[in-house]
Parts: C-alpha cells; sequence; structure tokens
C-alpha cells in the first residue's frame, strides 16, 4: 500500500478512535504531535513510515483513560497495524514507541530509537509553551482540580504510580512535570524549540502566582 494511502487510513481510524477524547488528549494533540514530528524528523535527517505511524499512534488508548492500562495502546495499534499489512518489523518499532514514549515511563524507558526520540520530543512540546498551558488547565477542569492551593505544595520526588493516580492542584503540574521537560529532550531540533517554550510557561507561572495574590 502506498506511503499516503497508509497515512489517510491511519489519520481516518485516529479520528474515529479519539472522537470522544478529553480536550487535550484528543484527535488535534495526535495533529500536533504529528506536524511537529515531522517537522524535527526533516531537521534530523530521519523521514521515514515510523515517524507517521509512531507519532499518529502514539496516544491511541492512553492508560490514564482506560483504566491505567498500558498494554491496551499497543495492543490497539497492532491490531490496526495489522489489518494494514504492515510488516512485523515496522510494527514492532511503532509497538515499542508507544510502550516507551510516556514521561511517567522515562525512568523505566527501555528502548531508544531516532523515531522515538523525535516522536518523544514532539509529544513533550506538546506540553509546554501555550498549548502545554490550556491542556493543563483543561485536563485539571475535566479530573475537577483546583487551579492552585498555596497549602499543597509540589511533589518534586512522586513515584510512578504516584504521578498516575496524582490529584494535586494543576499548578503544581508546572513544577513536576511541564517545567523540568526542556533537559529531557533527545534531539538539536527539540531542544531549540522547548528552550522558548519553557521560558513562556516560568512568565505565565510568575504572573499567574502574582495575580492570585492580588499584585497586579
Amino acid at each position: 500500500m502506498p506511503h499516503e494511502k497508509l497515512i489517510d487510513k491511519t489519520v481516518h481510524f485516529v479520528k474515529n478512535t479519539l472522537s470522544d477524547a478529553e480536550g487535550g488528549h484528543d484527535w488535534w494533540h495526535t495533529y500536533r504531535v504529528w506536524k511537529m514530528a515531522r517537522h524535527i524528523a526533516e531537521a534530523e535527517g530521519v523521514v521515514n513510515i515510523v515517524i507517521d505511524l509512531g507519532a499518529l499512534l502514539h496516544d491511541i488508548a492512553d492508560a490514564k483513560f482506560h483504566g491505567g492500562d498500558e498494554s491496551k495502546g499497543p495492543v490497539v495499534a497492532d491490531n490496526f497495524l495489522m489489518s494494514l499489512g504492515i510488516d512485523a518489523e515496522i510494527r514492532e518499532h511503532v509497538i515499542q514507541i508507544i510502550r516507551n514514549i510516556s514521561f511517567k515511563n522515562a525512568s523505566e524507558q527501555h528502548f531508544r530509537s531516532p523515531e522515538l526520540d523525535i516522536i518523544q520530543d514532539a509529544d513533550r512540546l506538546d506540553a509546554m509553551g501555550a498549548i502545554g498551558i490550556a491542556r493543563a488547565f483543561n485536563y485539571g477542569g475535566f479530573k475537577n482540580r483546583p487551579m492552585y492551593d498555596p497549602l499543597v505544595k509540589p511533589d518534586l520526588h512522586m513515584s510512578k504510580e504516584k504521578y498516575k493516580k496524582g490529584l494535586s492542584p494543576t499548578l503544581n503540574h508546572f513544577h513536576e512535570k511541564l517545567l523540568l521537560l526542556k533537559e529531557m529532550m533527545n534531539t538539536p531540533a527539540g531542544k531549540a524549540l522547548a528552550k522558548e517554550r519553557h521560558e513562556y510557561m516560568i512568565a505565565f507561572v510568575s504572573r499567574f502566582l502574582e495575580e492570585w495574590e492580588g499584585k497586579m
């Protein structure tokens, strides 16, 4: 099957599968990650079908919306790729990307490839900057979490399990994850893009706290 037809079928599948997803983890999140992954891939000279398929399927069944089941995404993706007749080696590469891409699994990442590095950077960039701020508060509202509580301090040493079950205010999420991402980027292109988005978030947090205290 031609590359573009494979992509069209994958886009259609992802759009349908994520049609009712939470706004920060919906088709448009996938779309942004896909486009950014392509952008970084061109800069890094790594352009192939795994970039497209891995980016498009990276969040096809996010564990936090499926009872914490981290096996569901790889299974859904693998079944779909088999239905397209995708070569087993490519399928396995995409599955490894899905298994190893997330922030919460960073300390347990057992697979590396240029394609994973690129898609991981693209996914992390979508958690930064203006879009990252919007996604954080959208998800916080979805989970009915407070925006901020001065009495609840960020936990900078959370275990994976505690991170998955976290109920802390949304602003804490900046210190617990979002402001850590700049130092976790893999590629030169990703690092350059992360710098400006990181500075934007720092300015936002500072402004938020000043407005909270009625100083501005």
